[in-house]
């Protein structure tokens, strides 16, 4: 038999209006959580970076996600629903659901079920998100919004790998432009994701994802078009100045182009 690793969220706590029982509606009960999931690979990553990995953090939002979908008369369908948010991801080969009701008797009410990849339907739930290319000033929007910083104005260094120089440029902006918006700074997927999860605006920081894209360059916009239909983003804002006409979507992306809204003085 063989063993895989597997990685684990232990006594998760949520309040939730869950339960079939009329005295149970309109009146929100603990309800506690813990996931095993047995992963396809090692989880270790070679080169220590969190996209490598199955994040902790998707065991969590799978719970939050799950919740926020419906209210549940029973926690069987819910644990069904983690489960599948779960197995959506490509690094999970098997998951054990346990959900648990804390205030409906003396002990712990609940059940715990197990589930491996093609058991249940993998429906990833795809949150509303919008990329927004920052170009001039802008009001900071509000909700699962990813910013896409512009070009810096200044010249980049001439030699070497051109499209690295340009878009540690683009991280470079980012960094700056986060410290003047007072907002974060994403540079992986599991960081974008987990900002659009929470519904809160980042900054992109493009060079670790796009740099070893083929073909894909270093325009902000371009690289816009390719952030938006990777996290199924259906708009990109673009803040532009005055007298500026927006711009053309980027060649293949499905996103709505349409004008950021101007900062009230």
């Amino acid at each position: 038999m063989e063993i895989r690793d597997r990685i684990h969220l232990r006594d998760h706590v949520v309040a939730a209006d869950i339960g079939a029982f009329q005295s149970e509606r309109g009146n929100p009960q603990r309800l506690r959580f813990n996931l095993t999931v047995e992963l396809r690979d090692l989880a270790a990553s070679r080169d220590d970076q969190v996209d490598s990995i199955l994040s902790y953090d998707v065991l969590t939002q799978a719970v939050a996600v799950a919740l926020a979908d419906q209210r549940y008369n029973l926690v069987e369908t819910l644990a069904e629903k983690i489960a599948a948010e779960i197995l959506a991801h490509p690094a999970a080969l098997r998951v054990e659901v346990s959900v648990e009701k804390l205030d409906r008797g003396p002990g712990a009410l609940g059940i715990t079920i197990s589930r491996n990849l093609g058991q249940v339907p993998a429906e990833k739930t795809d949150l509303p998100a919008t990329v927004m290319f920052w170009a001039a000033p802008a009001a900071v929007p509000d909700g699962a919004v990813i910013i896409v910083p512009d070009r810096p104005g200044l010249p980049l260094p001439e030699g070497g790998d051109a499209q690295r120089i340009a878009l540690l440029a683009l991280d470079q902006a980012a960094w700056a432009l986060a410290g003047k918006l007072g907002l974060e700074v994403a540079q992986s997927r599991t960081e974008l994701d987990d900002a659009i999860r929470a519904t809160r605006p980042v900054i992109w920081a493009p060079a670790r994802l796009a740099v070893d894209i083929d073909g894909i360059g270093a325009e902000p916009m371009v690289l816009a078009g390719w952030l938006a239909d990777r996290v199924g983003a259906r708009e990109i804002e673009v803040a532009l100045p005055d007298g500026t006409a927006l711009p053309d979507a980027p060649h293949g992306c499905r996103a709505r182009i349409s004008r950021a809204a101007k900062p009230k003085n």
